[in-house]
């Protein structure tokens, strides 16, 4: 972790003046703004975490914005002497880093995720420990509560489906680093990252406009769910900037399954006119739709090109190989990783939503209109 260094008379007038006691319960957030550095770096330090690259005057620092804001700590005189690694219990182990899944057995999208937080997080030489919670209201709080009783210095806290949370209220109780992981909050209490599927749906539907396509259909995925309705958000906004007129005949509702993409393709083939590019929203509805496309006895791409999404494993051994959107999980794993070495911003109450790109990975399912 990196930390700007001034004069050494410089910065203790810093600290002092940005140490006027907080009111109320004095928290590691209020020590991080006034030793000018991350919630993570002052958790690593009061818990006398080992195998945490922090220099001394670092540490000095965080110890000393903490007495001259009133935080009580066991035993100071300790905090200055590093921690060696594996010493004593399980508590004492490199840094730890939480992450709470709702569903993770199930999902691929989970452990995607978390392989990338684990490959941030051992770069930096802490260690993950992973709680699936399946949203229950009470087993949920006992799960983080188990998490937190091991010593981490944050929680990374994720839901399978994009989308709006109520944060429960035991997360704004931490005294920890919290990051929302494919979902947000609408008091934007918290750092979350999520997918920038319009942005996505709008790439999908602009690349096969850029092969001639105008008649393009598209098959959602369920209408409830923020993902399908912001990657329709995307075509339409694709089709609009192309002054392609929208045509409602052209989407189709499915449930992101083989066998939905294989029943809206059959009713998309039934039309007077039928489309030339088909996107599907994800990539298992694509592979229903190839099986009913080759069942009418027509070729991808010569006849009908397909765009999938999610960029699943099996797209690359369809035949042909499936254009399809990457999602981002391993990119958004890595960054809730580093969000928690970035410096904690004084007076700030307020994150942004940030949304990772999901990059178009182009193989041999779309062709030129007419090519």
């Amino acid at each position: 972790m990196s930390e700007t260094t001034d004069h050494p008379a410089t910065a203790t007038a810093k600290r002092r003046k940005a140490a006027a006691k907080p009111k109320g319960r004095v928290t590691m957030t209020d020590i991080a703004r006034a030793a000018g550095c991350s919630q993570a770096t002052v958790s690593f330090v009061l818990n006398n975490s080992p195998g945490i690259r922090l220099s001394q005057q670092t540490r000095e620092r965080v110890i000393e914005a903490a007495r001259a804001l009133g935080y009580s700590a066991p035993a100071f005189s300790a905090l200055n002497k590093p921690a060696t690694a594996f010493e004593g219990t399980f508590d004492g182990l490199d840094g730890v880093i939480g992450f709470a899944v709702d569903q993770l057995a199930t999902s691929p999208e989970a452990v995607v995720a978390i392989e990338g937080a684990r490959q941030a997080s051992w770069n930096a030489g802490n260690v993950l420990l992973v709680a699936q919670t399946m949203g229950d209201a009470v087993m949920e709080p006992r799960a983080i509560a188990a998490l937190t009783k091991r010593g981490i210095s944050a929680l990374i806290y994720m839901t399978i489906f994009t989308r709006e949370i109520t944060a429960p209220d035991f997360l704004y109780g931490l005294d920890i680093p919290v990051i929302l992981l494919n979902c947000y909050t609408s008091d934007y209490a918290f750092p979350a990252v999520v997918p920038s599927e319009i942005a996505g749906g709008q790439s999908s539907t602009r690349h096969l406009i850029s092969h001639g396509h105008r008649r393009i259909a598209t098959i959602t995925g369920e209408p409830w769910m923020q993902a399908a309705q912001d990657r329709l958000k995307g075509y339409r906004r694709a089709l609009a900037t192309a002054d392609i007129p929208f045509d409602p005949e052209l989407v189709v509702e499915g449930d992101w399954s083989a066998s939905a993409g294989y029943a809206a393709t059959v009713k998309l083939l039934a039309l007077k006119d039928r489309p030339t590019a088909i996107f599907c929203q994800n990539d298992r509805t694509a592979i229903g739709c190839y099986e009913a496309l080759k069942e009418a006895g027509l070729h991808i791409p010569a006849d009908i090109s397909v765009v999938g999404y999610d960029d699943e494993e099996i797209a690359r051994h369809l035949f042909p190989p499936l254009t399809t959107s990457i999602l981002p999980h391993m990119a958004m794993g890595q960054w809730a990783i580093e969000q928690l070495e970035a410096p904690a911003v004084a007076g700030r109450g307020r994150y942004p939503i940030t949304k990772l790109e999901c990059p178009l990975v182009e193989r041999e399912s779309v062709g030129r209109v007419g090519g």
